[in-house]
């Protein structure tokens, strides 16, 4: 299993300017049908979600306050409202410029970790494309550390969402999980599975598969 912890902070961060500038040129070969299409996010279309990842580097403290008062402490209701808010404020080309401008910046928002900004546009990146029927490619480090990350982390839910069962990825040397029951699968859809996002049970298999299908 590899160790996303035993990553440096400064090679997440070329990682993450390459997922930032890949998910930019993704954004901006778009129509104005495709961003106002539903994108795997329930309830944000293409265009939210485009809004939400140019926050990675902008949320600050103050925002976060205020926002989490509004949203009676609803970390998701949250995280909409900022997105849709800033969808409606800014056109496509801006939000893709946006996040071209701070593609390296080392900036990340109050709590997160280095890694969380690579989940961001790894994850985020399928939520826009696979609805689409984009492809978008997931290299195998960037997503191993990714999954390591996720899986440690209390935030994604990831621990419950897997409890029981074991993941083993087909494209990579990772695996994680002391279950009995296995799920295997690219590292990219089981990335997705681990953030909640039934998409990549498409790619799985496995006895466990069913199971996670289930709390999912």
């Amino acid at each position: 299993m590899t160790m996303g912890t035993n990553v440096n902070a400064e090679r997440i961060l070329g990682w993450v300017e390459t997922e930032r500038l890949g998910v930019a040129d993704l954004l901006a070969d778009l129509d104005d049908a495709a961003w106002k299409a539903p994108s795997l996010c329930e309830g944000w279309t293409v265009r939210d979600v485009a809004a939400h990842l140019t926050l990675s580097t902008r949320t600050t403290w103050r925002m976060v306050l205020g926002g989490a008062l509004r949203a009676r402490g609803d970390w998701n209701r949250m995280e909409a409202e900022f997105a849709v808010r800033r969808a409606a404020a800014f056109r496509p080309a801006d939000l893709v410029a946006q996040i071209r401008e701070t593609a390296a910046s080392p900036r990340r928002a109050p709590m997160a970790a280095p890694a969380d900004p690579l989940v961001d546009f790894l994850v985020h990146g399928q939520d826009i494309a696979r609805p689409l029927g984009r492809t978008r490619a997931m290299p195998p480090e960037p997503t191993t550390t990714a999954l390591d990350h996720v899986v440690g982390s209390p935030f994604y839910g990831a621990r419950k969402r897997l409890r029981g069962l074991r993941l083993i990825a087909t494209d990579a040397d990772w695996s994680t999980g002391d279950g009995t029951e296995e799920v295997s699968g690219p590292a990219g859809d089981l990335l997705l599975l681990a953030t909640g996002r039934p998409a990549g049970l498409a790619g799985v298999s496995g006895r466990g598969a069913e199971r996670l299908a289930a709390a999912l």
